[in-house]
C-alpha cells in the first residue's frame, strides 16, 4: 500500500488534516487520497402525511415542491464539496504534494472508509466534524465509528499541524500496544522521534516487566526512549503526561486490556480525544 487516505469536511480541522497528510505523505513518500464524504442529512425526515388537511392537487403541488428543493439541496452539496477538495489540493500542492487523488462520495461516512480506505496504508481524519461544537468540547459524531470500522492505523488530527518531534506512548501491555511499539520502533519517521512509554499499573504488576521489553525493543531499535510508570486514573495520567513530557503525537493501541482497557473503543477514548491537545494514532 502506498497511499494515505484524508477525509476532510468544512470544519475548522479540514485544514490541519490537509497538513498531517502532506507531512505524512512527504515524509513516507505515499500518494494522497483526498475524500469528502455526502452523507444524509441527519434532520431529515419523510414529509408529514398531510392528506386530513390538504386537498389532492394542494398535497401534490407540495411533494413536487419539496423534491424540487432536495434536488437543489443536492446539487449545492456536490458544488460544496467540489470546491472543498478543490482547496484541499491546492493546499497540499502548496506543500508539495501532487500525487494526489481526490474523490466526492455520496452515503455512509463509516463504509467510506471501510471502502476507500482498504488499500490505504493509513487513514487521517479530524478530530471534530463539521457538525460539532468545539467550544463544548463534544467530539465528530463519526470518530468512534471510524476508528471501530478501519482496518488501518487512524491518525486523528488535532486543531493545528505541529512537527512532531516527540512521542508518547500509552502502553497496557495488549496486542495492540505491541503493535503500536513495533509501528514506532519501525517508522522511518518515528525513529528520529524521543519516546516516551508510559504504562498504568501497581507495584509488582506484571505489566511493569513488559514495559520493560517494550522500552527495550525501542531502544533496540534505535530510538530514544524512556519509560514513565504511573498510578491511578489512565485517561488523566495520559492528559497530564501529554503536557509534562511535551509530547507532539500520542500513539495508542486501538483495543486494550487492563487499566487502559477502556481507551479505545469507549468513554475513556472520548475523554483522552477531548482533552488531549496533540494528534492521536490509533493502530489496531
Amino acid at each position: 500500500m502506498d497511499k494515505l487516505t484524508a477525509f476532510i469536511d468544512s470544519s475548522n480541522y479540514a485544514e490541519s488534516v490537509c497538513d498531517h497528510a502532506a507531512w505524512i505523505a512527504g515524509q513516507l513518500g505515499l500518494s494522497v487520497e483526498l475524500v469528502h464524504v455526502l452523507e444524509r442529512p441527519q434532520g431529515h425526515h419523510a414529509p408529514t402525511d398531510l392528506s386530513g388537511s390538504i386537498g389532492l392537487g394542494a398535497r401534490t403541488a407540495l411533494l413536487e415542491e419539496l423534491a424540487e428543493l432536495d434536488a437543489q439541496n443536492a446539487k449545492l452539496a456536490q458544488k460544496r464539496g467540489r470546491l472543498l477538495l478543490e482547496g484541499a489540493l491546492e493546499r497540499l500542492a502548496a506543500e508539495g504534494v501532487t500525487d494526489v487523488n481526490i474523490r466526492l462520495r455520496n452515503g455512509d461516512f463509516v463504509e467510506a472508509i471501510e471502502d476507500v480506505g482498504a488499500d490505504s496504508r493509513v487513514i487521517v481524519i479530524g478530530k471534530r466534524g463539521e457538525g460539532a461544537d468545539i467550544a463544548t468540547g463534544h467530539l465528530g459524531s463519526n470518530l468512534e465509528r471510524a476508528v471501530r470500522s478501519a482496518k488501518q492505523p487512524v491518525f486523528v488530527a488535532a486543531r493545528a499541524f505541529k512537527p512532531i518531534h516527540k512521542v508518547l506512548i500509552a502502553y497496557d501491555g495488549g496486542p495492540s500496544a505491541e503493535k503500536a511499539v513495533e509501528r514506532v520502533a519501525t517508522s522511518s519517521i518515528l525513529q528520529e522521534t524521543e519516546a516516551t512509554l508510559l504504562t498504568v499499573c501497581k507495584d509488582g504488576d506484571p505489566l511493569a516487566g513488559k514495559a520493560e521489553a517494550a522500552l527495550k525493543r525501542l531502544q533496540d531499535a534505535g530510538v530514544t526512549a524512556k519509560l514513565l510508570t504511573r498510578q491511578g486514573h489512565a485517561e488523566k495520567i495520559i492528559e497530564d503526561t501529554a503536557v509534562e513530557t511535551g509530547a507532539d503525537l500520542l500513539v495508542m493501541g486501538a483495543y486494550g486490556h487492563s487499566r487502559i482497557r477502556t481507551l479505545v473503543i469507549g468513554s475513556t477514548t472520548t475523554a483522552v480525544l477531548r482533552a488531549c491537545k496533540i494528534p492521536v494514532f490509533l493502530v489496531r
